[in-house]
């Protein structure tokens, strides 16, 4: 079992950056493909971003697409979210996830994912 915690949520205005991390312990994440998701109050996780375990496949919802960069190192047994440009909209408590995986299948649903962090809050102001 692998476990997750979120850091680098934070207060930002539009149009500024956050780098969230995802730091894993307990297994190596190289065994994992991992995702981000978030959470708004009042909605549904939604998916976010999704990397595969070796870090060449990567896939972006539309609502971040471009001004979102997901990235790991697995010598390191992280992943970071860089967020630039960002939005009211992106007000949310986020959270890793990893999905036990060596084979890159997209996958952007909750329940496709094995385990996950405590979330981290980022708060965009306008």
């Amino acid at each position: 079992q692998v476990q997750l915690v979120e850091s680098g949520g934070g207060l930002v205005q539009t149009g500024g950056s956050l780098r969230l991390s995802c730091a894993a312990s307990g297994r190596t994440l190289s065994s994992y493909a991992m995702g981000w998701f978030r959470q708004a109050p009042g909605k549904e996780r939604e998916f976010v971003a999704a990397i595969s375990w070796s870090g060449i496949s990567t896939y972006y919802a539309d609502s971040v697409k471009g001004r979102f960069t997901i990235s790991r190192d697995n010598a390191k047994n992280t992943v970071d979210l860089q967020m630039n440009s960002l939005k009211p909209e992106d007000t949310a408590v986020y959270y890793c996830a990893a999905k036990a995986t060596r084979r890159w299948v997209v996958a952007t649903m909750s329940w496709e994912y094995d385990n996950w962090g405590q979330g981290t809050q980022v708060t965009v102001s306008s």
